[in-house]
C-alpha cells in the first residue's frame, strides 16, 4: 500500500479534497476516461446482465471503470470491466478483503487493476466510511450511472452527491414497480435512460465502438454443467458471486444454470 502524492484534478469536486489517500495497484487507471457505476446490492438479473454488457463494452472502448467493491451491481460492474480496466474504492484499508464474499475479485483487482482508500492499512468498514466510499466512487467518474435502486437506498446516497457535484446520471430503463429509486430520477428528469450501450459508449470512448452483445464466458461454460470443483478452479472470483445471486446452484457437485 502507497500514499498517493499527486493532485488528482476529478477529486476537486468533493467537499473537502481528501486528506490521504492509499492505493495497491496500477495508478495509471487514473489517467483514463472513467465512469461511476453503483447500485443495489440484491439487484435482479436483468440489471446484472446490462450492467455487465455495459461495463464490459466500455473497458473494451478505452473506458476505466469505477465502483465500490461490495456486492451485487458493484461486483457485476468490476468483473463486466475486467480486473485490468477497473478501480475499486473500499470503506476499509486496501489491504483489508471486504466483503469477504468479493475476497478473489478485489485480489484480481489490486493485481491487474487499482484499489482506492482513504483509510489506513487495517482499517476495517464502519457505517460512516462507506459514505466516504461513495463519495470518491462518484467524483473520480465523468458521470454516474445506476443500475438499480430502492427510493431510500443508501445508492441514492451516492446520486445525492453526483447531483452537487454536477454530474449527469444514467440509469437502466426499468418495469413499473422494480428499482422504484431510477425511476423516480427519470420521473423527476434528473436522469437519462440508456436504451442503447453502444450510442452510450460512444460519448466516452475514443475508439470506435464495435463491441456489442459480449457473450458471458463464465455463464456459457456454466451451461455445460461442469463439477464444482472444475469451475471453482477456472473461475473462482465468479462462482460464489453467481451462486448468491442465483444465477447457478450446485447440485450432486455439478453446476447448474439457472
Amino acid at each position: 500500500m502507497r500514499e498517493i502524492e499527486f493532485e488528482i484534478p476529478e477529486l476537486l469536486s468533493m467537499k473537502k479534497y481528501p486528506k490521504e489517500l492509499f492505493y495497491s495497484g496500477n495508478i495509471s487507471l487514473l489517467d483514463r476516461v472513467k465512469i461511476s457505476i453503483v447500485g443495489s446490492r440484491k439487484p435482479t438479473k436483468y440489471s446484472r446482465l446490462f450492467i455487465e454488457k455495459l461495463s464490459s463494452s466500455l473497458s473494451n472502448n478505452g473506458v476505466c471503470i469505477v465502483s465500490g467493491g461490495a456486492m451485487g451491481i458493484d461486483a457485476t460492474a468490476h468483473l463486466g470491466a475486467t480486473s485490468s480496466s477497473t478501480i475499486a474504492v473500499l470503506p476499509c484499508g486496501v489491504d483489508v478483503r471486504y466483503p469477504a464474499v468479493n475476497k478473489n475479485l478485489l485480489c484480481e483487482i489490486e493485481k491487474n487493476g487499482l484499489l482506492l482508500s482513504q483509510f489506513e492499512s487495517g482499517s476495517s468498514a464502519t457505517p460512516w466510511s462507506f459514505v466516504v466510499r461513495n463519495e470518491l466512487v462518484v467524483a473520480l467518474g465523468e458521470v454516474l450511472v445506476v443500475g438499480e435502486a430502492d427510493v431510500d437506498s443508501g445508492t441514492m446516497r451516492s446520486v445525492e452527491f453526483a447531483l452537487k457535484m454536477g454530474k449527469k446520471i444514467f440509469v437502466l430503463p426499468q418495469r413499473l414497480g422494480e428499482s422504484d429509486g431510477t425511476n423516480q430520477l427519470l420521473r423527476n428528469k434528473r436522469a437519462e435512460a440508456i436504451y442503447d450501450i453502444d450510442e452510450f459508449v460512444s460519448r466516452f470512448s475514443k475508439n470506435k465502438v464495435t463491441i456489442s452483445g459480449i457473450k458471458d464466458e463464465f455463464m456459457e461454460f456454466c451451461s455445460t454443467n461442469p463439477t464444482y470443483d472444475e469451475a471453482l478452479s477456472k473461475y473462482p472470483q465468479r462462482v460464489f458471486e453467481a451462486e448468491l445471486n442465483g444465477d447457478i446452484k450446485i447440485k450432486n457437485g455439478l453446476v447448474i444454470r439457472l
